[in-house]
């Protein structure tokens, strides 16, 4: 288009005009390869740099109590706290719990450092956290409260130049199982103080406390807890307490007979649940069996009583519970010195405890069992009453009692 001064006007151009070299595909595949090759020496140590101001400082077992301590501190006492505050510092308590784990029991990558377990260890009992755990369990969410069980379960193992500091510590803090156990009443929390419970029965100074303690009587209810569950981690407990240390059990027994099996034999064995009452006889068989315990069973199978609801639990349509049961009965007829009433008992009822006898089987084959009954079977029939009476005798046992009996 021609200007004012009759000149033809250049077109206007957004871009200005350049002079690019023709580019062939190989030589864009040869400025590709240029391009991805290794960025210069000082970028990647730059990157370096910033990246590891970035990353976690990962603390020493030392540091990693010290930040539990203040971040169950923190949970404990500020429960009006803001909600995403608090969430924050549920957040980093778990990662600090779940590290504490790792130093514990190691993982993929490798198995745990002794010395790093012992500086845990020391640190954690020092500064008291085992109670502070306690106090704060009811605040966790269920995952928490089962790495923290994971921790406190390895802690009471843990040996420090041949001492067990866990056992120390509770011995100068016993008052903790008195939080533990009675956590069987808030189902809420049973099953987590049960478990740690369990873990500090490990040491024979706990168990003589708890069962020279109240708490004993107690667990007669909480074993028959109408919620399952809770039922189910008592009795564990319970067993637990009158198994592991033999000695200590031994004299628990001697010393608290009368009360302790007046209750076990009224509560336990003559339940009307199907549970507590298979629990109860199977570790009534395992007690009395235990060598340690040979004072007590002798005196245990001298009874009359006894022996009646051992032969009524030998009549329960449970198979599991009637070989249970046959376990401990066997006692009351290879004892040496019957007392002459339980010889009677045992003659007029001959026919039919011979006849049940011979049809009790195990679950599967078992020739122990088959042995012990054998024998069983050959005494009672050549038992012979020293009371001629004995069927009046039984006649009045039969009418002297509202339960079944043979």
């Amino acid at each position: 288009m021609p200007n004012k001064t009759g000149t033809q006007r250049r077109p206007f151009l957004l871009f200005p005009r350049l002079h690019l070299p023709i580019v062939t595909p190989e030589i864009v595949s040869s400025k590709k390869n240029k391009d991805q090759r290794t960025p210069p020496k000082f970028i990647t140590t730059h990157l370096h740099i910033m990246k590891g101001l970035f990353k976690p400082k990962t603390r020493s077992p030392v540091e990693l109590v010290r930040y539990a301590h203040e971040l169950l501190l923190f949970i404990d006492r500020n429960e009006e706290v803001r909600e995403q505050k608090r969430a924050e510092k549920m957040s980093e308590l778990n990662k600090t719990i779940s590290q504490m784990r790792t130093v514990l029991y190691g993982n993929a990558e490798g198995e745990p450092s002794p010395d790093a377990c012992s500086q845990l260890t020391q640190e954690f009992f020092k500064e008291n956290m085992f109670r502070l755990f306690i106090a704060c369990i009811p605040k966790l969410n269920s995952g928490l409260r089962q790495c923290a069980t994971h921790v406190l379960a390895n802690l009471q193992r843990q040996q420090v130049k041949s001492r067990i500091i866990a056992s120390e510590y509770l011995e100068n803090n016993m008052d903790i199982m008195d939080i533990l156990i009675p956590g069987y009443e808030d189902s809420d929390i049973a099953l987590t103080y049960g478990a740690i419970a369990r873990e500090c029965i490990r040491h024979q100074c706990v168990a003589r406390y708890v069962l020279e303690s109240v708490h004993m009587k107690k667990f007669f209810d909480y074993i028959q807890n109408p919620i399952f569950y809770v039922a189910s981690d008592a009795s564990a407990t319970f067993r637990k307490l009158l198994t592991r240390h033999k000695s200590t059990v031994a004299a628990f027994l001697t010393k608290n007979y009368d009360w302790f099996f007046k209750e076990y034999n009224m509560q336990l064995l003559e339940s009307t649940n199907y549970i507590t009452k298979r629990h109860a006889v199977k570790l009534l068989g395992d007690i009395l069996l235990d060598n340690s315990n040979s004072a007590v069973m002798v005196q245990y199978v001298s009874s009359l009583d006894n022996m009646r609801i051992l032969m009524n639990l030998l009549r329960d349509p449970n198979k599991t519970i009637q070989r249970d049961a046959f376990d401990v009965f066997k006692l009351f007829v290879a004892n040496k010195n019957k007392p002459p009433e339980i010889t009677s008992i045992l003659v007029a009822n001959r026919t039919k405890l011979l006849r049940f006898l011979n049809d009790l089987k195990p679950d599967k084959v078992n020739e122990g069992f088959e042995e012990d009954k054998a024998q069983i079977i050959r005494e009672i029939s050549i038992l012979e009453s020293s009371d001629p009476s004995s069927s009046e005798m039984e006649n009045s046992f039969h009418a002297n009692t509202s339960r079944k009996v043979w």
